[in-house]
């Protein structure tokens, strides 16, 4: 790619970017949100057309019209949220939009076993007659994963490929990248993930504010390095974080038992106990039932036993209302559906739940004064990136609208934190800011329950360590004994003896 040149309204995406992969490569592209990656890599999958600049391929130039004339060149692409039908089967998934063997006549019986073929060969686990919905995040990847192979990518571009996978799944995913490099794929790499770059990638490319700052030989780099790249400032990999002083129990789970969305229990008999001025990290791979304790946590998922204790006093049953007014703070897993609502503007949003109450209302009726006021004082503090309070939240990355969710939950200074994945999605600068404020409110004694598939901030964060899976809690332990391979081997569901709960 030489030159390339993306501009939307108001934003020039990328600035004359030059970026070239050898054959038989595995090339990170690193940077924060906003950097110009995904821009970059969507002009290479026919999903943008570049506004100026070359994309050649063995030295031929190519123009893409669509991801079909990509596909057709030899481009595969990953994306960060999959392309999946969740009704259909993961065969039928494969097949979708491809021309039939037989003609008008369905060849799903080829496709089934090619697709067995692929994965023997790869070292991909997927089961082709299984529906898409009943797979979780992990193996919906592989089933994109093999789309892509399916087709004949030559090049193939993974974005975030890792985020929801177990260590010893990455190293199978990792294994599998290794083995398509050597017979002959070419990978772009995308990830926040610096360790897991150096441990994958030959080189590494790393754009900020829409410019290459630099590639380098990925041998010889180093977190710190790559970091500041990413950045333009040294960046804090590793927090020193007081002695626990923990207090008295404050989220006190019992024997929680909570159905998921396919009406059998996604929790069974969960008991967990966080204490004041502690942070209780619960790791786990994807749909193990983290999502369901998180939202019946925050009220908006019944329990069908057990029970949830706040300060003492029983909540199970209790609104979110309710809980927010007994001292509980939610930062949702999933954002713009239960942490925002898009349309609304960055100070409505700020309100959101405490709108009723003074001083945001006198009576029937908002104070605006006091409403836009506050909202600069947070926007300042928790260094939200928007034009002002009025801005539609929608008009915001990703980071800016969590860093405006943390500033509302915190603001109000509670007793129980539960924070669901707060930084998935976040660039490395937003993470290590959200990152302290988490630290902040563990120094004035909050209860913090961090659910979150990102093991390094599991382990950055956390005092104690839960492991859940398949919807039980299999282990505690302390954060300081803790090794990765333990972890990692209780998150593929070895038993281990937990501490107190």
């Amino acid at each position: 790619m030489e030159g390339i040149v993306k501009r939307f309204p108001g934003v020039l995406a990328n600035n004359h970017v030059d970026f070239d992969v050898h054959s038989g490569e595995i090339h990170a592209l690193l940077g924060e949100n906003g950097a110009g990656k995904s821009t970059l890599v969507r002009q290479l999958y026919g999903l943008y057309r570049p506004d100026e600049g070359k994309i050649l391929i063995d030295g031929q130039e190519h123009h893409f019209n669509s991801p079909q004339d990509a596909i057709k060149a030899g481009i595969g692409m990953i994306h960060q949220h999959f392309m999946l039908v969740p009704t259909m089967t993961v065969t039928e998934n494969v097949a979708l939009g491809l021309k039939s063997s037989r003609g008008f006549a369905l060849d799903l019986d080829q496709v089934e076993k090619k697709i067995i073929r692929l994965s023997e060969q790869y070292g991909i686990k997927v089961d082709p007659r299984a529906y898409i919905w009943q797979l979780a995040v992990g193996e919906q990847q592989r089933v994109e994963i093999m789309k892509a192979l399916y087709r004949g990518a030559d090049v193939l571009i993974l974005d975030e490929p890792t985020a929801v996978l177990t260590p010893l799944e990455v190293e199978e995913l990792f294994k599998t990248l290794r083995q398509m490099v050597h017979d002959g794929h070419t990978l772009i790499f995308i990830s926040h993930k610096l360790h897991e770059v150096l441990s994958i990638s030959q080189r590494v490319t790393v754009l900020r504010d829409g410019k290459v700052v630099g590639t380098r030989p990925t041998e010889g780099a180093t977190r710190v390095g790559l970091a500041q790249m990413m950045v333009g400032r040294p960046i804090i990999l590793q927090y020193d974080r007081t002695p626990l002083q923990a207090g008295e129990a404050l989220l006190d789970i019992q024997d929680l038992y909570v159905k998921g969305d396919r009406g059998s229990d996604a929790l069974k008999g969960v008991s967990l106990c966080v204490h004041a001025g502690e942070i209780l990290g619960l790791a786990g791979v994807s749909g193990n039932g983290q999502r369901e304790l998180a939202e019946a946590l925050a009220g908006l998922r019944p329990v069908r036993q057990g029970k949830v204790l706040m300060n003492g006093k029983e909540i199970t049953r209790a609104s979110p209302a309710e809980r927010i007014n007994a001292g509980q703070s939610y930062i949702p897993e999933e954002r713009m559906r239960e942490g925002a609502i898009k349309e609304f503007s960055v100070a409505d949003n700020f309100v959101l739940e405490d709108h009723a109450k003074p001083p945001y209302a006198r009576g029937l009726f908002l104070n605006r004064n006091v409403i836009q006021s506050r909202t600069r004082q947070v926007i300042e503090a928790y260094k939200v990136k928007t034009p002002g309070p009025d801005t539609p939240i929608k008009n915001l990355s990703g980071g800016n609208i969590q860093k405006l969710i943390l500033a509302r939950e915190l603001t109000r200074k509670p007793m129980v934190l539960i924070a669901s994945q707060p930084t998935r999605g976040v660039d490395i600068g937003a993470s290590e800011y959200i990152h302290l404020r988490l630290l902040e409110q563990r120094q004035a004694g909050t209860a913090t329950l961090l659910i979150s598939e990102d093991l390094d901030e599991i382990r950055a964060l956390s005092d104690r360590i839960a492991i859940i899976y398949e919807g039980e809690i299999i282990g505690i332990v302390d954060n300081a004994n803790a090794t990765l391979e333990q972890l990692g081997l209780m998150m593929a569901g070895v038993h281990e003896k937990s501490s107190e709960a």
